[in-house]
């Protein structure tokens, strides 16, 4: 697949899955917002723009394009089988989105990292803008992240391209301010991640924010023990957010996202042990 391709691609699904979330969140939407929602959706677009323009200047391969390179060195582990190629991409799909699961759970682990994933916690709101929300060495991060298993898997080019656009697209599902009938909700979580199970996530409460990592399925949360069903206050009375950030001009601003890890008040950060969990239920300054 050409570079160009791949961008038409990318871009006809990001563009229309974010129009698609807009309309339903303005027509159905889940929760009443608490911030002005015109600032946020500045800033956390401006984000995106910046995230997009620093990523293509600072790491100029793409994970589509060192696949393709993997694949002409016989580089990866899938290079020594010959499996069906829908075998392949389905398996490669899995490990991507085991790895990016992990990959979140690491960022909520490490404090150094964490100070990084405030910014994408710092949101008081969550809609379609929050799933794009991420500080821009956290972005980089992750995709050195990702091609290095591309390097190890030896994935084929369509998986990535895949995979890359569910990644995409299911983020700004999980985290839109959709309404979902209960019923239907209880099946699609089944298969992938759903907003009013992502919302859990978002929480201020500390045992809620470290639960439902998923990005795209679900079912690593119900296997390794992260899974929570339903937020303890329900959706509508739920705080999203932290605990230390409080005041919109803060977090919702551009250059104060940049300067959050560096400048700002960090949380003790959240993953702690089931003993001190019952008295460290919000997300307190250290």
């Amino acid at each position: 697949m050409s570079p160009s391709v791949e961008m038409i691609v990318r871009l006809s699904c990001f563009f229309g899955v974010l129009t698609v979330m807009a309309m339903w969140e303005l027509f159905a939407p889940r929760r009443v917002l608490t911030v002005d929602k015109t600032p946020r959706w500045l800033s956390n677009l401006a984000l995106v723009v910046l995230n997009t323009v620093i990523a293509r200047i600072a790491l100029p391969i793409t994970a589509v394009a060192a696949a393709l390179f993997a694949e002409s060195r016989q580089w990866g582990v899938l290079t020594l089988v010959d499996w069906p190629i829908w075998v392949e991409v389905i398996l490669a799909v899995l490990v991507f989105d085991l790895v990016i699961y992990l990959q979140h759970v690491m960022f909520h682990a490490v404090p150094l990292l964490w100070r990084l994933h405030m910014v994408h916690h710092a949101d008081m709101d969550i809609d379609v803008s929050t799933g794009l929300r991420f500080h821009t060495l956290e972005i980089l991060l992750s995709a050195l992240i990702k091609l290095s298993v591309v390097l190890v898997l030896g994935p084929p080019a369509i998986a990535v391209v895949l995979f890359e656009v569910l990644l995409n697209a299911t983020s700004m599902f999980n985290h839109s301010n959709i309404s979902l009938p209960p019923w239907l909700d209880r099946i699609v979580r089944l298969l992938v991640v759903t907003p009013d199970m992502h919302r859990v996530h978002h929480s201020v409460i500390r045992r809620e924010t470290n639960s439902n990592f998923g990005f795209n399925l679900p079912w690593w949360d119900f296997l390794l023990g992260t899974y929570r069903d339903q937020p303890e206050k329900g959706h509508d009375k739920m705080e999203i957010g932290l605990t230390q950030y409080r005041d919109q001009s803060q977090v919702e601003r551009l250059p104060g996202m940049l300067l959050l890890p560096f400048t700002g008040k960090s949380s003790a950060y959240p993953i702690v042990s089931q003993e001190d969990a019952p008295q460290a239920d919000t997300q307190e300054e250290a």
